[in-house]
């Protein structure tokens, strides 16, 4: 399964589960190995708290690891990491799979996080029992629901938050 997406800016790369813990625990040594900058969102808090929910999961998925990891948005042009995105986990009974994302502050409105949901559901399209990509906004989060609605996402709940299907 391929674990690598390239965009016209971006290369886009699945942590594996070894360094999905170094992004959680040692962020220098992950630079090291992947000869990148990250200066995306911080690992701290509540999403360090599911970076580390998701590296159980990837440690015990196998080659399904892509499903449950983040992927990092590496910049071409100085291999800075821009922001991450991921699968909440397997395509369900349904064959729906949730994507969701985060941006460094420094690089909103460049157009790296559509660019990246729109390669990123391409890919998982084409993957065995994936018919349909879910996410989840903040009723309030205009800028990611700009994002899902340019590549193609239409509201179908809302609640205390807005679901989204592609």
């Amino acid at each position: 399964m391929v674990n690598h997406i390239e965009t016209k800016r971006l290369s886009i790369t699945a942590l594996t589960p070894g360094q999905l813990e170094l992004w959680i625990n040692d962020i220098p040594m992950l630079e090291k190995e992947l000869g990148c900058s990250y200066q995306a969102e911080p690992m701290k808090g509540v999403f360090k708290e599911i970076a580390a929910g998701q590296l159980e999961l990837a440690k015990n998925a196998g080659e399904n690891y892509i499903w449950y990891s983040f992927w990092f948005m590496i910049r071409k042009s100085d291999n800075v990491v821009v922001g991450s995105a991921d699968f909440k986990n397997l395509p369900d009974k349904n064959g729906e799979v949730e994507i969701g994302y985060g941006l460094g502050k420094a690089f909103e409105h460049c157009g790296y996080m559509t660019e990246t949901v729109q390669a990123m559901c391409d890919w998982a399209r084409k993957q065995k029992g994936v018919r349909h990509i879910i996410a989840e906004t903040d009723i309030d989060g205009y800028a990611s629901q700009r994002i899902l609605r340019r590549c193609g996402f239409k509201e179908y709940k809302r609640d205390t938050t807005v679901w989204w299907r592609l």
